[in-house]
């Protein structure tokens, strides 16, 4: 018998952590002093749960959107944002990012889930208890989800406080006159699953709640530290870090762009400027046109593109085992004119794998720690077999570069293989938007 996998267990587990918690918690208020709960209380209570299950159901159900392929086909405000985003204003006049996989451009602020097998609109996380991605179109329902979750949890341990102390009180009575084992055993497991799950949740919300007034998704939390960390090499080498092939790379300091003012930001990521509607379950979600292209604080250069550049995230020039003198050379004089077409296209489509599947020639840099310990010796920061030479990370590399809190990219739930190397537009898609036009 095959089981199921953990990530599809996760959803009924939440359903029944929320019915375990609200609804037997009601049914042993009914036989433990003061029983059971007044009307007012049961009213606000059972309020509280329905608000809770339609925002979780709205944060596992609702699409978390998609980045269109191209302007062309696309009406009003979708095609204008799109274009906005594509030229990379608001948010940046410099690189265009490329998806490989979804052979698109990628608008700012978004990233390719590995879960969801496309790119996402200002993308936060793929929440594995949901089993959706937060994004620019899901957050207000996922932080309306937390916020009654949390805001019910502390309701019921107001509840079980006042019975906890009631049988505290009456400890010196006969056991006859008070609750049975059983109950005070579903009592204690009401209190103890209630405690830890409303402590993690509390800083799972004040954590979202600081990021809403920042307007930073946690994967730009993890790219901002990033920064941080690049900018802090760069100081001993006098602003410069080595890329690839011996390109030198200027780190100059970046602020985060997106960043627009506490109500500013709230009225974006919540999709409204209504508070009454931020916390009504029903609100409509933002739209797909409104997560392609962000207004930009203006502190930088509108040159500068974010995230920051970054030599270890940037693809050697030359891929493994390519040699510039062969390139261009056509081999076989022998060779006819439909030979020769079909070798080109042979070449043509070795190309085009390379480009979708980057992770087959890809060489990984070495850990920054482990290059400058080589550079008085050989100098090679890169394995023989284009991955690290230290066994302990060769899967990882640089690209396995963790945060403060041990988190690298992948963590949140995105394709490493396509969001840790930045890519520009490629040619043939230019060629093809110039034809459009």
């Amino acid at each position: 018998m095959q089981l199921p996998p953990v990530a599809s267990l996760a959803v009924p587990a939440v359903l029944l952590l929320i019915s375990f918690l609200a609804y037997s918690s009601q049914w042993l208020f009914l036989y433990l002093e003061p029983y059971p709960l007044e009307k007012r209380q049961t009213i606000i209570f059972n309020a509280l749960l329905v608000y809770l299950l339609v925002s979780y159901a709205r944060a596992c159900r609702i699409d978390p959107g998609y980045t269109p392929k191209t302007v062309y086909g696309l009406s009003g405000a979708a095609a204008k944002a799109q274009q906005s985003a594509n030229a990379g204003a608001p948010g940046g006049k410099g690189r265009q990012r490329w998806c490989r996989k979804c052979e698109a451009v990628k608008p700012p602020r978004t990233h390719h889930c590995k879960v969801c097998k496309r790119c996402i609109p200002k993308m936060d996380h793929h929440c594995p208890w949901t089993a959706n991605c937060v994004s620019h179109i899901t957050f207000p329902h996922f932080l309306r989800f937390l916020f009654y979750a949390v805001a019910a949890m502390s309701y019921l341990a107001y509840f079980l406080f006042i019975r906890c102390a009631v049988i505290w009180q009456n400890r010196n009575l006969p056991m006859y006159l008070g609750p049975t084992m059983i109950q005070l055993i579903h009592l204690f497991l009401l209190v103890a699953t209630n405690s830890v799950t409303l402590f993690a949740l509390s800083i799972l919300l004040i954590r979202n709640i600081w990021c809403l007034g920042a307007n930073t998704t946690t994967i730009e939390g993890w790219e901002i530290e990033r920064h941080k960390t690049v900018l802090r090499r760069a100081r001993y080498f006098g602003g410069y870090l080595d890329g690839p092939d011996g390109v030198r790379v200027r780190i100059q300091r970046q602020e985060f762009p997106y960043d627009i003012g506490i109500w500013q930001n709230f009225k974006q990521g919540m999709g409204s400027g209504n508070i009454l509607a931020w916390f009504w379950p029903l609100s409509p979600s933002p739209s797909i046109e409104s997560g392609l292209a962000f207004p930009v604080n203006g502190f930088d250069d509108t040159s500068l593109s974010w995230p920051p550049p970054d030599p270890d995230r940037m693809q050697r020039k030359v891929s493994q085992g390519f040699d510039r003198e062969e390139a261009f050379t056509q081999h076989g004089p022998e060779l006819t004119g439909q030979e020769s077409i079909e070798a080109f296209r042979r070449r043509q489509q070795a190309d085009m794998q390379r480009w979708k599947a980057p992770e087959s020639y890809v060489q990984r840099r070495k850990p920054f720690a482990k290059r400058l310990e080589t550079m008085a010796g050989d100098n090679e920061e890169y394995g023989s077999d284009g991955t690290d030479n230290d066994e302990s990370m060769s899967d990882s590399g640089e690209e396995g570069w963790k945060n403060s809190e041990g988190e690298r990219l992948g963590d949140f739930g995105v394709d490493e293989d396509v969001e840790f190397y930045d890519e520009n537009v490629p040619l043939s898609e230019l060629i093809a938007r110039r034809r459009l036009r």
